[in-house]
């Protein structure tokens, strides 16, 4: 993947950052981080989100909505409409419970023979006619109206009309299962006055003007998760329609349409969008949808973009090279698979930012790759608010917006971890990995976890990459190095190069890496070499024939989350056999009580405590003086709230650290 390019041409070509907005030096992901971030309203979270699992699985929701008077002065954010939700019976169930908010909708009736409904809490409870068993398929239709309201998920304003969903605002225009796991088809039908152009996810399977009302109806065979779900539309919108040839069957034309506001000028993107929709379909899997395109909205969407699934919405003006990257790469992974959970986001922000900088590659070279990288790393490193990129609570409870899709930790240290994948694993296994998670059956169209993606690099490349996602995904913060070394000569023109590897972090565990030393030697040479770190203080010594005078560590900046420094030891360092031993908890995860097994080699005062994501203690295990032997200690969790936890093991100088993780079943 590396190509010939120069720190000089990424910048000339990095003009990506010129918006026509108030800060002109964000990336795309910079800016796609503060529209969802800065929701200016938290949304409601129902009582039954907690529980993730759910007896049905919607198959199709089919929505009819007669949109006519919104774009008609006074334009009231009202309308009427209904809602076919097929879903098939995954335990057998007399009724169902749906999303949606009191606030925005009035539920009407329900068409199904017998049933019952009410709505409260902004739950729909529907009260089916009998008892359904396990593999039935069932239709129930919704008759519902959207009040005139602001609900910061359906927009109207002066002849326009859009949806902004992500992460739970679907629920405020149509009832839904509100969730992204719960992935369906989609048939849509609006009904808006002439004169107005309508895009929506999926392809156009027709539009039917008859005198002053035009029918548009949108249909979406791939899955779609909810708060994907799009209208885009206003009065006397600019259309633009390019095609992109499939590189499987020429002959197919996938259309790109670009609809936008009077007195912008998308060329420049519809310039580049062919080449870009070919090199993610080369290294990815090829483009998914039978249509895609872009939208821009007005100045109630003021920020970035939105992935919706092949209709992306843009701030108003923002036809930006870097922002078009980062959400189109959204069609693969957020869109096409799509996180199981918001405890999965990694697998929607943290690839389509690191895709930004993998479209510069595409004709930078990997220079230009490699300084993004550094620039997101840069940006987690001064504004790491500390805490993990995946929170297992987060799975059942949403966190807040500022959380969810805060940039340091979502966006920039996501890509980056990324990144340092493809270091561990080299550029073959990794594009590998890349396009068999994208290729599998069982997740393409669905919806995936971290764990999927982790299992999907174990079986590609054959070994276990557990400890890669353990230490980068589910525990916070970053190494810290104190590294040292020392050059003795061993005579007989032998050269001994001794290297102690130490992270000194307290607000986290033990990052096991392989790494790289840069030596160079006195004759002006030098050498490469790579090793694995996988236990904190580790002695590695490398013999050569000539006399080293420099060595550095990491020196292409391949682990760019870290922190710390590698100094010389002009005194020949005293390395130490290990005192003590501390194997893993079982069980983990953990919801009530663990043991803790660990061993001391001498006679020594141990403590073994156990701390939260910013280094507070939370159980006192143990402080005592033991005799060397081994040792076990019970500890219990139930009474501290689901997330990642570490445990210490002290004895005299030396500590040992490992990571746990509490779910709350």
């Amino acid at each position: 993947m590396r190509k010939d390019g120069t720190i000089l041409l990424f910048f000339i070509l990095f003009s990506y950052c010129l918006y026509a907005q108030d800060d002109l030096n964000k990336k795309g992901s910079a800016y796609c981080s503060m529209k969802k971030s800065n929701a200016p309203v938290v949304l409601k979270r129902l009582s039954d989100n907690r529980v993730v699992a759910h007896p049905f699985n919607v198959l199709k929701y089919t929505l009819d909505l007669n949109l006519y008077q919104c774009y008609l002065a006074p334009y009231p954010k009202s309308f009427n409409g209904s809602n076919i939700i097929r879903f098939r019976v995954d335990s057998t169930l007399d009724n169902i419970r749906l999303n949606a908010v009191n606030s925005s909708l009035i539920i009407d009736s329900v068409s199904l023979a017998g049933v019952s409904f009410f709505h409260t809490g902004d739950t729909l409870t529907i009260q089916l006619d009998q008892t359904y068993p396990v593999g039935d398929t069932v239709d129930v239709k919704i008759y519902y109206r959207h009040r005139d309201v602001h609900d910061y998920a359906f927009y109207v304003n002066s002849g326009m009309l859009f949806t902004d969903c992500e992460p739970e605002g679907a629920r405020k225009w149509f009832p839904c299962q509100d969730r992204p796991s719960d992935k369906a088809r989609l048939d849509l039908t609006a009904k808006v006055r002439a004169g107005v152009k309508l895009g929506s996810n999926g392809y156009l399977a027709d539009s039917v003007l008859v005198g002053d009302t035009l029918w548009y109806h949108w249909v979406s065979d791939e899955n779609i998760a909810t708060y994907l779900v799009v209208l885009s539309s206003k009065i006397n919108y600019n259309l633009d329609i390019i095609y992109w040839n499939k590189i499987s069957n020429p002959s197919i034309r996938i259309p790109f349409r670009f609809y936008y506001n009077p007195g912008e000028d998308p060329s420049a993107i519809k310039n580049i969008l062919p080449v870009m929709v070919t090199w993610y379909s080369r290294n990815f899997t090829e483009h998914p949808f039978p249509k895609n395109g872009f939208a821009t909205l007005n100045s109630d969407f003021s920020w970035g973009g939105m992935e919706n699934q092949t209709l992306t919405s843009l701030c108003p003006g923002c036809w930006n090279e870097s922002l078009v990257a980062h959400e189109f790469a959204h069609q693969w992974f957020g869109d096409m698979i799509t996180c199981r959970t918001w405890a999965d986001i990694w697998l929607n922000e943290g690839f389509a930012t690191w895709a930004e900088a993998f479209w510069y590659e595409s004709y930078a070279g990997y220079d230009a790759y490699k300084a993004d990288i550094d620039q997101d790393a840069t940006d987690y490193l001064n504004s790491n608010p500390g805490w993990p990129i995946s929170d297992p609570d987060w799975a059942i409870n949403t966190p807040a917006s500022d959380v969810l899709f805060n940039y340091a930790i979502t966006y920039a240290k996501a890509a980056c971890v990324l990144h340092q994948l493809r270091y561990v694993l080299g550029d073959t296994l990794f594009f590998k990995s890349i396009r068999a998670y994208c290729d599998n059956p069982d997740l393409k169209f669905q919806s995936a976890s971290i764990h999927d993606f982790n299992q999907t690099v174990n079986q590609v490349t054959g070994e276990d990459y557990n400890w890669f996602f353990e230490a980068w995904i589910f525990q916070p913060n970053h190494p810290v190095y104190q590294n040292t070394y020392n050059f003795q000569n061993g005579g007989n023109g032998q050269w001994e190069v001794r290297f102690f590897a130490r992270q000194v972090q307290s607000n986290a565990g033990f990052f096991k890496m392989p790494f790289e030393i840069s030596v160079r030697f006195h004759d002006g040479t030098d050498t490469l070499v790579r090793a694995m770190n996988d236990i904190n203080n580790q002695q590695f010594v490398w013999f050569f024939n000539k006399q080293p005078a420099l060595l550095q560590f990491d020196p292409h900046h391949q682990i760019v989350l870290k922190g710390g420094s590698t100094a010389l030891n002009v005194e020949k360092p005293q390395y130490k056999n290990p005192v003590a031993s501390l194997l893993q908890n079982t069980p983990n995860p953990v919801s009530g009580k663990t043991v803790i097994h660990y061993t001391i080699a001498e006679n020594r005062e141990v403590a073994l405590d156990v701390f939260n994501g910013t280094g507070g203690m939370v159980i006192k295990g143990e402080n005592a003086f033991h005799i060397a032997g081994e040792y076990q200690i019970t500890l219990d969790f139930s009474d501290l709230p689901s997330g990642i936890y570490f445990y210490k093991l002290t004895t005299g100088d030396e500590t040992i650290t490992k990571t746990l993780m509490v779910t709350k079943k």
